[in-house]
């Protein structure tokens, strides 16, 4: 064998028993430092599920963003600063669970405004194309137009309006949809204590 593998060998198992009171040190803190963490944590806050017909839809904790309305016909928007006692805070305005009559959810998958006002402008443009084309060349106002080019604009049209529209689902609590509010307090019987 090589005697510079043996040499490097053998250094490396030195270091390593050199070492050895410092990684035992470390040890010991980290099992200190883990065992003291619950002691210094805090208890998670209280969470509103939205059901729809007893299955779940979403969890709403703290920190999340919420567009809502009251039974009051009021829209909301803004952040959940907090969820205790019976009442969602959102942006520090407290409202008790049972006044919130919807919740709107944006879906951000796609960009559905955008795309559905440039599928909106090319319906427009397919007319627009057929009436300069028909004046460029000199054709009657009733021949600008065939009926591949009214499909094709009427489709581009509508589909961009849909489109815009299906941007925001709305949750109606009610029949279908239903929130539950789940107390995760530990101290439940001792509500003074907050």
């Amino acid at each position: 064998m090589n005697p510079l593998v043996l040499t490097e060998f053998a250094h490396l198992h030195i270091c390593t028993f050199a070492n050895l009171p410092y990684l035992l040190l470390m040890i010991k803190l980290v099992v200190i430092l883990i065992s003291l963490a619950p002691l210094f944590g805090f208890s998670q806050e209280d969470l509103i599920m939205l059901q729809k017909n007893g299955s779940h839809v979403a969890t709403y904790a703290t920190g999340m963003s919420l567009t809502m309305e009251t039974i009051y016909n009021q829209w909301f928007e803004g952040t959940i600063t907090g969820i205790r006692h019976d009442s969602l805070f959102l942006n520090g305005m407290p409202f008790h669970y049972k006044e919130i009559k919807t919740i709107r959810y944006e879906r951000t998958k796609l960009n559905y405004k955008t795309d559905g006002v440039i599928l909106m402008i090319a319906g427009a443009g397919v007319l627009l194309l057929g009436a300069v084309n028909g004046l460029y060349r000199g054709d009657p106002a009733n021949e600008w137009y065939t009926t591949t080019s009214y499909i094709t604009a009427g489709t581009l049209l509508v589909g961009g309006f849909i489109l815009t529209k299906l941007q925001y689902k709305k949750y109606e609590i009610g029949k279908k949809y239903s929130l539950q509010y789940m107390e995760l307090n530990p101290n439940k019987n001792n509500r003074d204590s907050l």
